[in-house]
């Protein structure tokens, strides 16, 4: 019987929150704090979480760090959630990493855009086919950056790989999504705005149905009540928390998003959650600029 992977793809139509990966004062991976982060995020209501995201550092950690986040992911999750895990790199480490997950107990992967200088469209298929067709079982969910890509090529891919169900969609164009959207299958695929809710929006307008973030990490009530006001199909009220979490998503995305991660630790850290350390080539935030985020992150526990 072929899988149909329906519990998967609900998971996907929801808040796909992207952990951050706190590091102790030595700079290893502080497990106690993640653990508590993970809690809270469960606790408050996510019900997908994505170790090894580009929110949890994904390319300054080790292999090592990788799979040792995502088995405490996995490991804190239970049955509250399902966990989607990043993995990227060459073929053979993605493969490699997503058998791991695989043996961790993990349900999806969603597979980081190809870090390569000349991506072509038959190779950008030719490599998500390679680390799906590893693990049959688990869900796949490609996180697409690249506007250059088209629709057709997904379909490609989709018809190969049964078990390619859903996209992270991360171009900043809403038309383009809608169009990429089409061209390759409205209703084959779970999709997932993955430019966080500054874009879900406008996203959910085109087709998306659920959309990552990493200002969930700081304020889960937040991102929840802005899913439920676009389930519902309520944009004036999803527009209301846009406008509550613009500010602070403008300084995660200045400077092409130099501080993207780190305005999400530096709240955090505010709150007294986890420290604020931060891995080159991101950088902490000087200290000029640390009050700004901490009143914001202060405003949404009222």
């Amino acid at each position: 019987m072929t899988k149909t992977f329906e519990t998967e793809k609900a998971a996907l139509a929801e808040v796909v929150a992207i952990p951050v990966t706190p590091f102790a004062e030595d700079g290893s991976v502080d497990t106690a704090a993640h653990r508590v982060l993970l809690r809270r995020l469960l606790d408050g209501g996510v019900r997908t979480l994505t170790p090894n995201g580009n929110t949890g550092e994904f390319y300054a950690l080790t292999p090592e760090e990788r799979r040792l986040v995502t088995e405490l992911t996995v490991e804190e999750a239970g049955d509250r959630a399902v966990v989607l895990v990043g993995v990227g790199h060459d073929v053979p480490t993605a493969v490699a990493a997503a058998r791991h997950a695989q043996e961790a107990g993990a349900r999806m992967l969603m597979v980081h855009q190809p870090v390569h200088p000349y991506v072509s469209e038959g190779g950008w298929v030719d490599y998500h086919r390679a680390i799906a067709e590893a693990v049959p079982e688990l869900g796949i969910v490609p996180y697409i950056r690249n506007p250059l890509l088209g629709g057709a090529r997904l379909a490609e891919l989709g018809a190969a790989c049964p078990n390619v169900i859903g996209v992270k969609y991360a171009v900043p164009d809403a038309s383009r999504f809608a169009g990429f959207a089409r061209d390759a299958g409205l209703d084959r695929f779970v999709w997932v705005a993955g430019l966080a809710e500054p874009y879900a929006p406008s996203y959910f307008a085109g087709g998306a149905t659920g959309f990552t973030s990493g200002l969930v990490n700081v304020a889960p009530s937040v991102s929840l009540e802005m899913l439920t006001a676009l389930r519902a199909g309520d944009f004036p009220t999803a527009m209301k928390v846009w406008e509550r979490i613009r500010r602070f998503e403008e300084l995660r995305a200045a400077n092409g998003s130099a501080d993207n991660v780190t305005v999400v630790k530096e709240a955090l850290a505010a709150l007294g959650l986890c420290r604020r350390d931060i891995r080159p080539p991101s950088r902490e935030l000087p200290e000029a600029d640390r009050a700004e985020v901490a009143a914001i992150a202060a405003g949404w526990q009222a």
